[in-house]
């Protein structure tokens, strides 16, 4: 009995030991996982580029005669302001002083070619409309109605007409400039062609406004000093469609050549009446008839009359050297198509040249009126337009001369350039 109890005991120290001496098992784990990979610093996400601040837009008041009789001038003058406009906009716009882009909002009024009309569409769009600047207008009595409420608004105008008053005297006309040439060196062309021919005895009608007095008054003193007599000087109303009491007294006076101030409302019919009784001493226009819209009014009477204007009638026989040239014909190709293929004229040319050179400065120093002004007077120097290449200064508000004219002869419903060394040619 002792024996088995020994054994039990030895047994249950023997297991004793061997559980004392045994490497406990540990519960099973999961081998360490690797942790998420970590990368450098990230570029960010790729994103479009910046794109410019979006300004407010740059408003242009432009005044122009939609209708009445000056409107072969100021239709062409409108569709020229409103392709740029288009042009510009779907640009993006012009990118100011600030920074930022600004798309161009010009501002059409139809002051129906009166005066009074002009005023109150000025008055509208400097006081109502703020606009940063005046463009217009068509006509000279028109754009001078114009002067005062630019002048008080001490806001800058770009007038598209032509008379000497518009921007004379320059003490008065602080605010005011204008892109047509003057009256004064078409009348020195004139007299060149005059000249080359030996005429000494001339006659002259003219429409009684601001444009024909401007344009009677350089004839008559350039012709005095050149020794050239004046037959008659006879005037119309505007708006004239009858002139054969003018044209008879000049026929009875056998001039040598007859000179006309009119723009094409006028001027066309006058040059019909002028054939249908029996004149024909060489007619000589000014400027004021450079469209198709005159050669389409006289038809046939139109041929052989010849006229100083701007290049760009004849911008085709220009030389390659001309600056004007690749101007002149890239304006011709986008009026015609955003026209549907309208003939360009001189007149909206002229509204080229205003719109043009109110967005450089507004480009420049931006709406702010003053330093409008001041950058034309200032800054607009070897502008390359439609008109000429301007020089505006603090002493000359017009900026081009007798060197951005040639004269042009009607000829089979167009117009070719007549050489300095071909006006003696018969």
């Amino acid at each position: 009995m002792k024996t088995r109890i020994l054994a039990m005991a030895l047994l249950i120290v023997a297991g004793l030991i061997l559980a004392a001496c045994a490497t406990p098992t540990a519960a099973p784990t999961t081998a360490p996982q690797p942790a998420a990979p970590t990368t450098g610093p990230q570029p960010a996400a790729p994103t479009a580029a910046p794109q410019a601040t979006t300004g407010d837009p740059y408003k242009i008041g432009f005044v122009t005669s939609v209708t009445g009789p000056a409107s072969s001038l100021g239709i062409p003058e409108r569709d020229t302001a409103l392709m740029i406009q288009d042009q510009v906009n779907k640009a993006g716009g012009i990118k100011g002083p600030d920074g930022a882009m600004h798309k161009i909002e010009i501002i059409v009024e139809d002051d129906a070619s009166d005066a009074s009309k002009a005023t109150l569409a000025a008055k509208k769009l400097v006081e109502q409309d703020n606009v940063a600047v005046l463009i217009g207008s068509s006509g000279s009595p028109a754009s001078l109605a114009m002067v005062e409420t630019a002048t008080k608004n001490s806001t800058p105008m770009i007038s598209m007409a032509s008379a000497s008053q518009i921007v004379n005297p320059i003490a008065e006309r602080h605010w005011i400039f204008k892109t047509p040439q003057a009256n004064q060196p078409v009348t020195a062309v004139q007299l060149d062609w005059l000249k080359a021919n030996g005429i000494t005895k001339v006659a002259s009608i003219g429409v009684n406004n601001a444009f024909g007095k401007d344009s009677r008054d350089a004839m008559n003193e350039q012709f005095k000093e050149a020794g050239i007599e004046i037959l008659a000087d006879e005037v119309f109303q505007p708006g004239d469609k009858d002139f054969t009491a003018q044209l008879t007294k000049i026929k009875a006076l056998n001039p040598q050549a007859v000179i006309v101030h009119a723009t094409p409302g006028e001027g066309a019919p006058l040059t019909v009446q002028y054939h249908t009784l029996g004149l024909t001493a060489p007619l000589l226009h000014n400027h004021g008839i450079g469209n198709k819209d005159f050669i389409n009014l006289a038809k046939d009477a139109a041929e052989g009359v010849m006229f100083p204007i701007g290049k760009l009638l004849v911008a085709n026989s220009l030389p390659d050297s001309d600056p004007q040239k690749a101007v002149l014909l890239k304006y011709i190709a986008d009026y015609g198509a955003f026209t549907n293929g309208k003939a360009p004229s001189s007149f909206g040319g002229h509204a080229w040249d205003a719109v043009e050179i109110a967005l450089a400065g507004l480009q420049a120093v931006g709406p702010d009126r003053a330093k409008l002004r001041d950058y034309f007077e200032n800054q607009v120097k070897n502008f390359v337009g439609i008109s000429g290449v301007f020089n505006w200064t603090p002493t000359d508000h017009v900026g081009i001369g007798k060197e951005s004219l040639v004269l042009v002869r009607i000829k089979d419903g167009g117009w070719e350039y007549v050489a300095p060394d071909q006006y003696a040619a018969k």
